[in-house]
């Protein structure tokens, strides 16, 4: 279960993080960035998107996982083009729910790095994604989140115990 921040009204939202399917995935046309059609063909990876859980189920994030090296990679993350930016955006916290999602499933991974959730930063958000979610730097634009910042997050985004707690930090 996640809560994304519906802005209009400052009200929250259930949402659901689901394992998608081939049709769940949102088109370029529809102003999307990525070609989440393709990138959902590739091996060894697992996509999964961000809905709304009341219907129509629209789909308002989606985040494409993988493994190398004993370790989760947050491949690409995206949230839908109307909860970008500032001003006007549909929901809040979107991006927020599902890197968390992605820390909780860095801890089903065995081995060394256990808890450990490995991205690539674009170079703008690198001090964002510090500051926002406390991702710390590895090499260059390699960052990660350990694994007392990952329960953090997961403790914020996804476990909310009181609907009415939703500070934006």
């Amino acid at each position: 279960m996640a809560f994304i921040l519906e802005t209009a009204n400052n009200r929250l939202v259930e949402a659901e993080i689901i394992l998608a399917k081939s049709n769940d995935m949102p088109l370029k046309k529809d102003d999307w960035n990525f070609n989440w059609r393709q990138l959902f063909k590739e091996h060894n990876t697992q996509t999964f998107i961000l809905r709304t859980k009341q219907p129509p189920h629209s789909i308002e994030g989606v985040l494409h996982l993988m493994s190398e090296n004993e370790m989760l990679v947050m491949d690409v993350l995206e949230i839908a083009p109307g909860n970008i930016g500032r001003r006007n955006k549909k929901y809040d916290n979107v991006a927020g729910c599902l890197v968390a999602f992605a820390c909780r499933e860095s801890f089903k991974i065995e081995g060394a790095y256990k808890g450990y959730l490995t991205f690539v930063s674009k170079t703008n958000l690198i001090e964002w994604y510090i500051n926002k979610y406390g991702a710390e730097k590895a090499l260059g634009q390699r960052m990660f989140i350990d694994p007392a910042a990952g329960l953090s997050l997961i403790g914020k985004y996804l476990e909310r115990k009181n609907k009415r707690n939703h500070e934006k930090k």
